[in-house]
This record gives C-alpha cells, structure tokens and sequence, in this order.
C-alpha cells in the first residue's frame, strides 16, 4: 500500500538553522513550503525547495491567511474574490522558487484555519477552489477527508489528496480537535506511530507537523511503522 508523508517546512529561520527542518526532509516524502503568508520569507521558500529538490521530496504550496501574527491559526474574514487572489499569489511566487531550484509545485495543502475552515465553510471553500481553476497547472488539493472544499474540487475536475494526521487528535466526526483543547496534539512516538497505521488504507498523505515538540523523532517513528507495516512510503 503507497503512502505519502509530509511535513510543514519553511516555517522559521530558526528550525532551519537548528537542522531541524533539514533532517526532516531525510524522513518525509513531500514537504508543504510555507509561501511566506503566515511566516517565512522568499529565502526561506528558496533554501527549503533547494535541499527538497536533490533528496527527492514532492514540494507542495501551503497557502494560508496573511497573518503572521497568529500564525495563520486565526480565521481571516477575507472577501472570497480576495482569499482566491491570495492563493494564487502564494503558488505563483513558491513555484517560481521551486522551478530556480530545479523542481515545481506539484500539489496545494492550505495551513492552519484555512485548512479547518474550508472544511465547512462555502464561500472560503469555493475561493480556494477558484485559485486552483486560475493557476496554469491542475494542482492536486489536500485535505481532510469530506471536506466541502475537497468535494468542490471534485466537481471542478480537480485532483484531491486525503490526508490523515499522526500527531492530531480527532473528533467523533472526522474533525481535528482545535489546538487550543486538552490533548489535540500528540507527543508519544508510539502514540502517534499507532495511528499513522490506523489511516493507511484511509488516506493517500500522513502528515506530521513539524512544530510538534519532538517532530523528528515522531517522523521518523512514523516513517519506520508505515514501512514495518508493509507501506510503500513515497510521496
């Protein structure tokens, strides 16, 4: 059974220089590069998709509200026609890095509360949706399994991703459990091994958030379970 497994990379100077978001891109099979929106910067994006490109990581677009305040973890009441210029904006400027580096986008996986919004809500959903329309290249959507979004995408003929997460709690319903309760992000390697292994054959991408305490160990506890479990690990 193949698997994908990504992590959030490009987030910040100081995991990068730490090594963190190197040794990261040794374990992962795509990385979702953050597009400089919440956090970041084009030098970033640049050294990132350079160290991706020769380990043969999948470099992906992670769009978000343009807030870097709060991370991109605050809902942003953007003007749809707004949020689809947004989005564009962010994978135009990532792809053209990636393609100097020698590589390309070749899928779209909104951050933070955009990512949770467009679970649910029509218009964020359908701007989205609209950005992916507009860019020149049919980019695969990533998201959370009956998304409004992902369903959007569907009907527009665009390709979609299921993504499951290893280090996230859910709730009965399929939703993550929001950051800011009790226990919606794990930290046990076993814990979070276990239920990488729970979502293969449920989602096509595994990810593991690299702003996690721990993310390397949990990625590389990841990576060995999948591949113990008889998973083709690939992006």
């Amino acid at each position: 059974m193949r698997i994908d497994l990504n992590a959030d990379l490009g987030e910040s100077w100081e995991r990068w220089r730490s090594g963190e978001d190197l040794a990261l891109l040794d374990v992962v099979t795509s990385a979702n590069v953050c597009c400089g929106a919440y956090a970041g910067d084009e030098d970033l994006m640049r050294v990132t998709c350079e160290a991706a490109v020769p380990r043969g990581v999948a470099i992906g677009a992670q769009v978000g509200y343009p807030d870097r305040e709060n991370f991109g973890r605050v809902f942003v009441d953007l003007a749809p026609a707004e949020l689809t210029g947004e989005v564009v904006r962010q994978v135009r400027a990532l792809d053209a890095i990636a393609r100097d580096a020698g590589g390309a986008v070749t899928y779209v996986k909104p951050h933070g509360a955009l990512y949770n919004t467009i679970v649910d809500h029509e218009a964020h959903a359908r701007a989205v949706v609209d950005a992916l329309l507009a860019l020149d290249v049919p980019f695969p959507l990533l998201g959370l399994p009956r998304s409004r979004a992902l369903g959007l995408a569907i009907e527009a003929g665009l390709p979609v991703v299921l993504e499951g997460f290893a280090d996230r709690a859910y709730m009965p319903d399929g939703r993550l459990v929001p950051r800011a309760e009790p226990g919606a992000v794990l930290g046990d390697p076993d814990a979070v091994a276990a239920q990488a292994v729970r979502l293969l054959g449920a989602v096509a991408s595994i990810c593991v958030h690299s702003d996690s305490p721990g993310a390397l160990t949990l990625a590389r506890a990841v990576r060995a379970a999948l591949e113990q479990a008889g998973a083709d690990v690939r992006s």
